[in-house]
């Protein structure tokens, strides 16, 4: 009998959707947690997939990316926001969350090719946020928790949609060299269906719990995020690969992206 894949994922609102029918799933093992620690997951071979942020899959070799869903968004996001005291073009030290790698990415690129602003960039709680002159906030915690006020906001997918014209992707499943997925991604791609189907439930027992307003969690899961990746996603990643690259998030020229295709039965 073969053993069940182990699977990490996100612990955010945004994923439930794609999680949703795993839990119960006895070929799966799944496990959340924040963004940023899900690589070090990969690596380390406690997973053998995961809801990888995009960014990573440049950072850990032979890896595969599998068009079964992710977390993305056609325009503004709403959970991923940089707060600034000053204009985006005078910012000279931004706090940055640390639960997600591909956000301090996409911010750095945001500064650079919208403003012309390479700020200094520091980790929220190596510093005191507050000393800084912007912060990146990303996830739950944006709208549920105490998210600073300032004279200056950027929505991150918004930003990215004016200079591109393309959507976003901020995660995606991402599977480590040489493991037998088996029926895995089309598994995965079950599951987001059926947690789309649920999503009233998923605002009721999972986003309102944690302080969400109904009525904005059911918008931000219904309207403001895109869960399938299309060739219009993959277009998006491998441009946003090689902008990272242009401004130093990893020194090797960008890896093809190596994609499973999803084939449902």
């Amino acid at each position: 009998m073969n053993r069940p894949l182990n699977v990490g994922s996100v612990r955010y609102i945004n994923a439930c959707p794609l999680n949703w029918g795993l839990a119960c799933d006895p070929t799966v093992r799944l496990s959340l947690d924040v963004p940023s620690n899900l690589l070090g997951g990969l690596s380390a071979g406690r997973f053998d997939v995961a809801l990888l942020p995009v960014i990573d899959y440049q950072r850990l070799g032979g890896l595969r990316l599998l068009r079964s869903g992710g977390i993305g968004c056609d325009g503004p996001t709403l959970t991923v926001r940089l707060f600034s005291r000053v204009p985006p073009e005078r910012i000279r030290t931004l706090a940055c969350d640390p639960d997600s790698h591909t956000s301090v990415a996409l911010t750095r690129i945001i500064l650079a090719e919208r403003f012309e602003n390479r700020p200094k960039m520091v980790t929220v709680g190596a510093t005191d946020a507050s000393e800084a002159d912007a912060v990146l906030l990303i996830g739950d915690k944006v709208v549920c928790g105490t998210a600073p006020r300032t004279a200056f906001e950027l929505d991150l997918g918004g930003e990215w949609k004016a200079m591109t014209s393309l959507p976003f992707v901020f995660a995606a499943w991402c599977a480590r060299a040489g493991i037998d997925l088996r029926d895995l991604p089309a598994r995965l791609e079950r599951a987001l269906r059926e947690g789309l189907e649920n999503v009233a439930r998923i605002v009721t027992e999972q986003a309102v719990p944690r302080g969400w307003p109904a009525d904005l969690a059911f918008e931000y899961l219904t309207q403001r995020l895109k869960f399938d990746i299309g060739a219009r996603q993959i277009e998006a990643i491998s441009l946003f690969h090689r902008l990272a690259h242009r401004h130093g998030a990893f020194e090797h020229e960008p890896w093809p992206l190596v994609e499973v295709p999803t084939v449902v039965g």
